[in-house]
């Protein structure tokens, strides 16, 4: 089992910055990659970036340039630094974890709320 815990949300106007941290307990040798994901009100979940155990990164078209995902293994966390934040960004944060067996995790998610 993996246990992962958000932090960082807020709020925030457009065009500012915020860094969100997830931190992973548990079986975290079992780890494969990691992602957050966000969700709008009335809209699907949607993933914006996911990094794998060897750190390559993929991002959602809407956030390339603005958005980095970074891990420090030393610390079992996950970064995402959001720059230049939009109010279409507003949404509820969840830091995901998928292991090998691609068993999924889930945090309980944070919220970010960009005014404009």
């Amino acid at each position: 089992q993996v246990q992962l815990v958000e932090s960082g949300g807020g709020l925030v106007q457009a065009g500012g910055s915020l860094r969100l941290s997830c931190a992973s307990s548990g079986s975290v040798f079992s780890i494969n990659s990691m992602g957050w994901s966000r969700q709008a009100p009335g809209k699907q979940r949607e993933l914006v970036a996911a990094i794998t155990s060897g750190d390559s990164t993929n991002y959602a078209d809407s956030v390339k340039g603005r958005f980095t995902i970074s891990r420090d293994n030393a610390k079992n966390t996950v970064y995402l630094q959001m720059n230049s934040l939009k109010p279409e960004d507003t949404a509820v944060y969840y830091c995901s974890a998928r292991d090998r067996q691609h068993r999924a995790y889930w945090g309980q998610g944070t919220r970010v709320t960009v005014s404009s």
